[in-house]
């Protein structure tokens, strides 16, 4: 299971840090990845690191927004810095096997509203 945690509201140009925290049967093998659905839009990706550190970003959060993971504790993270409006959205953490395409274990979301 995973565990998203860390949402809440700010400010446009505030900063938040998000932590999904990974239990049962996991492994650090696992690409983690974070997405995000604003109202009315469909689910988009955001990012994702494998378990070597290489990372992946979209363009709307290159710069912005950093991803890591600490192994030892099955958790990832990610940084948001310089946010904005349009960065609110429920944003979810999801893994998967590295060698599958598609991202198969979600978490519950957790929200992060940016006000102007």
């Amino acid at each position: 299971q995973l565990q998203a945690c860390g949402g809440g509201l700010v400010q446009a140009g505030g900063s938040l840090r998000l932590s999904c925290a990974a239990s049962g049967r996991t492994s650090s093998i696992y690409v983690m990845g974070w997405f995000r659905q604003a109202p009315e839009k469909e689910r988009e990706f955001v990012s994702h690191i494998t378990s070597g550190g290489r990372t992946n970003y979209a363009d709307s959060v290159k710069g912005r927004f950093t991803i890591s993971r600490d192994n030892a504790k099955n958790t990832v993270y990610l940084q948001m810095d310089n946010l904005k409006p349009e960065d609110t959205a429920v944003y979810y953490c999801a893994a998967k096997w590295p060698t599958d395409s598609l991202f198969d274990i979600w978490g519950q979301g957790t929200l992060v509203t940016v006000s102007s």
